[in-house]
């Protein structure tokens, strides 16, 4: 079961979700899995603000937290949509995500956390909420030209430049978001990664531990307390041939494909650290307590929901894990 929650016995009244979604609901109000997360909530998100509710049968907060939920955005008349995640049927998406507590709310747009709260807000709070994520959506676009579009703009180039590999570029993009919008947490959490990626990581630590507790626990500063924890961990880059040489006369020494993983990954080379990671997981799934997965999962939660090798390592992850 999922750890950090204290699952309750369960009843068959309480066997089902607290919701039924009608026919007339699927468009504005669906569930969804790991498997379609990505689909439903990241890509659908590059469009229009998703609300992600976490909840499960037992949490009775959820009970009264989903239906207000379910009703604020039909009020909303399609200004924004929801999305149902079962923690019990999830539990490695809710890991990733760090799902601590239920009921738990997340708002995606543009393929980013951009707000949530955790516990059952009461019906004004919950307006107020819903109404700030909107806006938050949809104010650079009512902001005809003015400042707001262009941060818009900006953030949107520095996604750009990510893509091209052109990272520096894209650090002083963000960095001049910050000086003109010091409270964007996207473009701080952003900025923060880059540094962390072009090896600036005690820099951004140095950054990261400035900033007030509260600001830290946000979902866009997440990826980059992750991130730099995994900084830190590993052997260096020398140690990769070592470690291969390993591997190539004992196939079955996953301890040193892990660290090869961990020496791949201090190295900036990304998609061979999940590789090795992957190829533990699909050799000897529970080895170590699971370590490879667990290690993969906070490799996902650093380069963010939206970054496309999280969404193919996550995919193939999910294909070794339910084949």
């Amino acid at each position: 079961m999922f750890p950090t929650f204290g699952k309750g016995p369960q009843t068959p009244e309480t066997q089902t979700s607290t919701t039924q979604t009608t026919a007339a609901d699927s468009d504005l109000i669906k569930d969804a899995d790991m498997q379609s997360f990505a689909r439903d909530v990241l890509d659908a998100s590059m469009t229009m603000p998703i609300l992600v509710d976490f909840w499960a049968d037992w949490c009775g907060p959820c009970k009264q937290l989903t239906p207000a939920l379910e009703a604020a955005v039909r009020d909303a008349k399609g200004a924004i949509k929801l999305v149902k995640i079962n923690v019990d049927q999830n539990q490695g998406l809710a890991q990733q995500l760090r799902i601590a507590s239920l009921p738990t709310v997340y708002a995606f747009f543009q393929g980013q956390p951009i707000d949530g709260f955790q516990g059952a807000l009461p019906g004004s709070q919950l307006k107020q909420f819903i109404d700030g994520v909107i806006q938050t959506a949809g104010g650079t676009q009512a902001a005809g030209g003015g400042e707001g579009e262009a941060v818009a703009q900006a953030m949107e180039q520095a996604k750009q430049l990510v893509t091209e590999g052109q990272s520096e570029q894209a650090a002083a993009i963000y960095g001049q978001v910050l000086q003109h919008d010091p409270e964007n947490l996207d473009a701080l959490g952003e900025y923060l990664r880059l540094l962390i990626d072009l090896g600036r990581a005690e820099e951004a630590k140095m950054a990261f531990d400035q900033l007030e507790d509260e600001t830290k626990a946000t979902p866009q500063l997440q990826p980059v307390k992750t991130a730099l924890e995994l900084s830190g961990e590993g052997p260096g880059a020398g140690a990769i041939p070592e470690l291969m040489e390993r591997i190539a006369q004992d196939s079955a020494d996953h301890q040193a494909r892990f660290d090869l993983a961990l020496a791949l990954y201090a190295a900036n080379k990304k998609e061979a650290a999940a590789e090795a990671l992957l190829d533990i997981v699909r050799r000897q799934r529970n080895w170590n307590d699971e370590a490879a997965r667990k290690q993969l999962l906070k490799y996902f939660e650093a380069w963010g929901p939206a970054d496309p090798l999280t969404v193919e390592m996550r995919r193939r992850l999910s294909s070794l894990l339910f084949a």
